[in-house]
């Protein structure tokens, strides 16, 4: 052997032990799927104003009321701080679609406060064909936001894994759980995406829109034609079947369904901003 083939074949070896090194890192970041995207600062502000409007206020007056604590008039309604964006586990990556973000927007929150202390959160959509943000829900507590201010705080994302009522915040190939429900299912250090995608494909793999599960109704079923305009959706108690993973509303599409009926309905708000219905928020 010459001193230029000993010379190229160390050469060889040592760009076939870097790349080997680089192998892992590789396979690592193409199954990290990207960060789900933000909603446009103008839809923020938007969503904002939905919620600070003056037929908001006065449908939160009525909503702080409704147990005789404090009188529509007392109540004194605002909205505290900023509008922020809540995802949900996004349909796509349950199915193991390559590149999908684990969730998807599914609506903007506001965290609302009356003059006695109670809080709660308004959701806000925009809906596919309108140009305008709409109030849709407000639901007892500001869960969205509080954990909105955790979830940034650890530089990460919130997202809702809405069958099982379980908050997490998603940073680059890691997902952490924020409240019990994720702790129970991912347990209290956490897990990758790839791990969590596993999971969550074995839980509700068989039971996405369109699905025979989907079309027989089961577990509240999916869709206008599974649920009544205005009815209470109960979140999923312990043992209960799971509900169908919901298209989740994506800027500028907001299915209003996926709002009202695979998260947990607890007020929805009319034309009018009449109350429709509550259920228990845990």
């Amino acid at each position: 052997m010459t001193h230029r083939n000993v010379k190229r074949g160390a050469v060889t070896a040592a760009l076939t032990t870097a790349l080997a090194a680089l192998a892992p890192q590789a396979a690592s970041a193409a199954e990290t799927p990207a960060p789900p995207g933000k909603p446009a600062a103008a839809s923020v502000a938007a969503a904002h104003e939905a919620a600070t409007a003056p037929d908001t206020l006065k449908t939160l007056a009525r909503f702080f009321a409704r147990d005789g604590k404090v009188g529509v008039k007392a109540a004194a309604p605002r909205i505290e701080g900023a509008t922020v964006p809540v995802y949900v586990l996004s349909p796509d990556f349950v199915r193991g679609r390559s590149g999908a973000p684990v969730a998807k927007l599914d609506f903007l929150a506001s965290k609302a406060v009356s003059a006695d202390g109670q809080e709660a959160s308004v959701w806000t959509v925009r809906p596919k064909g309108a140009e305008d943000w709409r109030v849709v829900n407000i639901a007892t507590g500001a869960d969205e936001t509080t954990y909105a201010a955790k979830a940034g705080a650890a530089g990460g994302t919130l997202f809702r894994e809405p069958q099982i009522d379980a908050w997490y915040v998603l940073r680059g190939d890691r997902i952490r759980p924020l409240d019990a429900d994720a702790r129970r299912a991912v347990g209290t250090a956490g897990t990758t995406v790839a791990a969590y995608g596993k999971r969550v494909r074995a839980a509700y793999g068989d039971k996405l829109p369109g699905s025979a599960y989907d079309r027989r109704g089961e577990a509240g079923g999916y869709g206008a034609a599974a649920r009544p305009s205005g009815a209470a959706a109960d979140r999923p108690a312990a043992g209960q079947a799971a509900q169908p993973v919901a298209a989740a509303a994506s800027e500028g599409s907001g299915p209003l369904v996926a709002v009202l009926t695979a998260l947990g309905t607890v007020l929805v708000l009319a034309v009018g901003g009449a109350l429709v219905s509550r259920s228990l928020r845990r």
